[in-house]
């Protein structure tokens, strides 16, 4: 139990880093930048809770986005901000460098060393992997605002 709760740790300190990085590139004011911060560890530390109790890293995703999109609502109203100030720099550790890259050098292996049915599977894979983490990102972060800032009634 304490070496899932410094896994947890581990994993919110070093989500931070990026998330306050890319905030800095999109140029959020500075006072916006610990809240950056905080989305980026709760969201990748959310995402890390619910694939600990064996969700799929694509539903976890877009559960741990929503929530970041959420929480980033909540601050603009009351910060008066827009959400994506939050939202977007917070959501950006959650982006799957890794599966794609595995696709990418798979193809690439492909190209120099012909059709092998192993590296077929394993860019299939990895891209489909990599497709559907990004499309939880991307679901996930609209479907708050969708909710709440929507003109005509559900029903």
């Amino acid at each position: 139990m304490e070496s899932f709760f410094l896994g947890l740790l581990n994993d919110m300190f070093f989500a931070a880093i990026p998330a306050v990085g890319f905030a800095l590139v999109f140029n959020v004011p500075v006072h916006a930048l610990r809240f950056c911060a905080i989305l980026g560890a709760v969201g990748h530390g959310s995402r890390f809770i619910m694939m600990h109790f064996n969700f799929p890293i694509e539903w976890a995703t877009f559960f741990a986005a929503s929530i970041v999109s959420f929480i980033g609502i909540y601050w603009s109203k009351k910060f008066l901000a827009h959400p994506k100030v939050f939202t977007v720099a917070g959501i950006i550790p959650m982006v799957p460098g890794v599966f794609a890259y595995k696709a990418m050098i798979a193809m690439v292996q492909i190209n120099h060393d012909g059709f092998s049915l192993h590296l077929v599977q394993v860019l299939t894979e990895n891209f489909l992997k990599a497709m559907f983490i990004i499309a939880g990102l991307a679901i996930g972060l609209a479907v708050p605002g969708l909710l709440f800032y929507r003109r005509k009634p559900i029903i």
